[in-house]
């Protein structure tokens, strides 16, 4: 398999950072890129993209983007497939698919059940939801405002070799470019 970007998005607590990992850690030269590691840089004057988010918010949330695709386009030219996890929904999933310029580029859309969720967030040490976001009002923005590209799994029944398993089996549908 040759360097490329491959982006794993959903909603909060689909598995994103637990898969991208296990993906990466099956290619034989890849990196994981964290989108949300670049949020957490922001030290002070950080806003939170919330339900009804500031122009500022939505400000940030672009150059998070800006700056992972280029970490991943970075690593992607010296020859590392980059594993780019984030949550990429709505119209900003095109606008990322825009930013990102090394080829191939494969999209992996996690779409585990609303319910799933919601018992997956409940387990888990960090809080995602919050600020207006519930995990049936970001699924909704998932399934009806995100638009249709790359493989989308619902990975309600899967567990994490099981989702990797199913990408690799189904790879060049998730191939966008």
């Amino acid at each position: 398999m040759r360097s490329s970007v491959v982006l794993i998005t959903g909603v909060m607590a689909a598995g994103k950072s637990t898969v991208a990992q296990a993906l990466a850690e099956r290619l034989p030269r890849a990196a994981h890129v964290r989108g949300d590691v670049f949020r957490r840089m922001i030290v002070s004057g950080r806003e939170e993209m919330v339900a009804e988010p500031s122009d500022e918010a939505f400000a940030q949330l672009r150059l998070r983007y800006r700056l992972s695709a280029a970490t991943a386009d970075a690593y992607a030219a010296e020859g590392f497939t980059a594993v780019v996890q984030d949550v990429v929904v709505g119209e900003q999933l095109g606008a990322y698919i825009g930013l990102v310029r090394a080829r191939p580029l494969y999209v992996v859309v996690l779409a585990p059940h609303p319910s799933v969720v919601a018992a997956r967030e409940a387990g888990r040490e960090k809080a995602g939801y919050g600020g207006g976001w519930t995990p049936e009002r970001l699924d909704r923005v998932l399934r009806e405002e995100t638009p249709r590209v790359g493989l989308w799994l619902d990975t309600s029944e899967l567990d994490v070799d099981g989702t990797v398993d199913a990408i690799l089996a189904r790879w060049d549908q998730a191939r966008i470019a």
